[in-house]
C-alpha cells in the first residue's frame, strides 16, 4: 500500500512505525510542513497503562520512551499559603521534541521516509492509496471537506500559555494565586533532570486585568515568575525565545467530528477530536489511535473496496473508548472555569475536588457535601468499588443524553 501521512506528530509518526511493522512492503511516506527539531510544547505526559500498550506494539520505541522520561507519583498543590500533598499513581513526563525525535527515528529505521519542511499538494495525495490526516487540530485537509466531516470546534473560556522552567518539580505540581484581577494558577511537571513544563491558566477578566494581553512575552514572563515565586523557587520561566513579541497566549479548542474518514482519508489525533489539556492525555490518545487504526487496516492489503469498512471499524472502535476521556476533559476544564466554587474550601477540601474534578455529579452538588459524602465512600471499601464501577457508566449516559438533545 502507498501511504501518505499528513503531519509528523506523535499519531502519523506510530501510525507509519506500526503500518511498517505488519508489512514491510508498505511504501510510507510522512510530511511534516515544520523544520525538523522546530516543535511547540515543552514536555507531554502518559501513565503507566500507555506503556503496556507501546511495549505491546513495538518494545523496541516503548524502551527508549521509557529511557528518556521522567516519572512522578505524587501531587503538591499550593493554596491559601498552604501546601498540600496527596499520593497518587505514577506518571511521566517526556519532552515532545524528545518524543518524536524516538519515533523519526524509528520510522526511517524501518524504511518509512519522513520529509520536514514541506507542505503536501494535491499530486502527492493523489498517487497514495491511503491518506492519514494527522495534522493537529487546525488540519488543513479535514477543513477541506469540514462539511463532509461534520467538523465542530468549541472555544474555551480560559487562556493559557504554554512555558518551560528549569524547575525540575518532584511531584505534579498546581499552585492557585490570588490577585486584585482575579485567580491565576499553574500545573507544573518534569520531562528530564533539567527541566519542567509549567502551564499557566485564567480568566479572561484576569487576564485583561493583570495586563497579560498587552505585555510583551519578556514582560509576562517577569510578571509571572514574580505571581508563582514559590513554586518556582527562584527558578526562571522558559518562553520561545520571541522576548518583543506577544507570549502565545491560547484559548483552548475543542474538536470533535461527525465522521472520521472520506474517500480514502482517515482523519487521525487531535485532527479527529480534541481533549482538554488538563487531564493530560492528548499525547496517549493519539498513540492509541495510531495503534487503532493499525490494527482497523490489518488484512486490507491495500485493496481501495476495503478501505471504508476499516475505517468504520476504526472509527466505531475509537468514539467509543474516548467517551470516559471526553466527559473527564469537559468537567475537567469546567472545573477550572468555575474555579471561584471551590477555592474558598480548606486547602484539603479544595484539592480533595481538583482530583475529583472529572466527576459528571460534582457540578450538581455543593461542593462541601460533595467532599464529606465522598470521604465516606472511601473508607467503605464496598462503595468505593461501586463508586469506580459506575462513574465510566454514568459519564456515557450523560454524554449520550446530552448528544441526544
Amino acid at each position: 500500500m502507498k501511504i501518505t501521512c499528513v503531519g509528523g506528530g506523535p499519531a502519523g509518526l506510530y501510525f507509519s512505525v506500526l503500518m511498517k511493522l505488519r508489512d514491510a512492503s508498505h511504501d510510507i511516506t510522512v510530511h511534516e510542513r515544520n523544520p525538523e527539531g522546530s516543535t511547540y510544547g515543552w514536555g507531554v505526559t502518559y501513565w503507566a497503562g500507555l506503556l503496556d500498550s507501546l511495549r505491546g506494539a513495538d518494545e523496541v520505541s516503548a524502551r527508549e520512551i521509557l529511557r528518556q522520561s521522567a516519572p512522578w507519583s505524587d501531587g503538591v498543590a499550593h493554596v491559601h499559603g498552604r501546601t498540600t500533598t496527596h499520593r497518587g499513581d505514577t506518571g511521566f513526563g517526556i519532552g515532545r521534541r524528545q518524543l518524536l525525535g524516538i519515533l523519526a527515528e524509528r520510522a526511517r529505521s524501518l524504511g518509512v521516509r519522513v520529509e520536514f519542511g514541506r507542505e503536501v499538494g494535491a499530486d502527492t495525495l493523489g498517487a497514495a492509496d491511503l491518506v492519514v490526516a494527522a495534522d493537529g487540530a487546525g488540519s488543513t485537509l479535514r477543513t477541506r471537506h469540514a462539511q463532509h466531516f461534520g467538523t465542530d470546534v468549541v472555544p474555551g473560556r480560559n487562556t493559557y500559555v504554554w512555558l518551560g522552567t528549569s524547575k525540575v518539580f518532584d511531584a505534579f505540581t498546581f499552585a492557585f494565586e490570588e490577585t486584585e484581577h482575579g485567580w491565576i494558577w499553574c500545573y507544573g511537571y518534569k520531562f528530564s533532570e533539567e527541566r519542567s513544563t509549567f502551564v499557566v491558566e485564567c480568566s479572561p477578566l484576569t487576564w485583561a486585568g493583570l495586563g497579560l494581553d498587552r505585555l510583551g512575552e519578556s514582560g509576562t514572563l517577569e510578571l509571572l515568575e514574580r505571581l508563582f515565586a514559590k513554586p518556582l523557587d527562584g527558578h526562571p520561566l522558559i518562553g520561545r525565545a520571541q522576548p518583543d513579541r506577544p507570549a502565545q497566549w491560547q484559548r483552548f479548542r475543542t474538536v470533535t467530528n461527525r465522521t472520521w474518514h472520506r474517500g480514502n482519508t482517515v482523519l487521525l489525533g487531535d485532527a479527529a477530536h480534541t481533549t482538554h489539556y488538563s487531564i493530560g492525555a492528548g499525547t496517549t490518545l493519539a498513540l492509541e489511535d495510531a495503534l487503532a487504526l493499525a490494527e482497523a487496516l490489518d488484512g486490507t492489503a491495500g485493496r481501495a473496496a476495503e478501505l471504508p469498512a476499516a475505517f468504520a471499524r476504526y472509527e466505531r472502535a475509537r468514539k467509543s473508548a474516548l467517551l470516559p476521556a471526553q466527559s473527564a476533559a469537559r468537567y475537567s476544564a469546567q472545573w477550572y472555569e468555575n474555579l471561584s466554587r471551590y477555592v474558598q474550601l480548606p486547602a484539603e477540601q479544595m484539592f480533595a475536588l481538583l482530583g475529583q474534578r472529572h466527576s459528571p455529579l460534582l457540578p450538581h452538588v455543593p461542593p462541601r457535601l460533595y467532599y464529606r459524602v465522598d470521604r465516606a465512600i472511601e473508607r467503605s471499601g464496598t462503595l468505593r468499588h461501586l463508586k469506580r464501577h459506575l462513574g465510566p457508566h454514568l459519564a456515557r449516559v450523560l454524554q449520550g443524553a446530552r448528544a441526544r438533545r
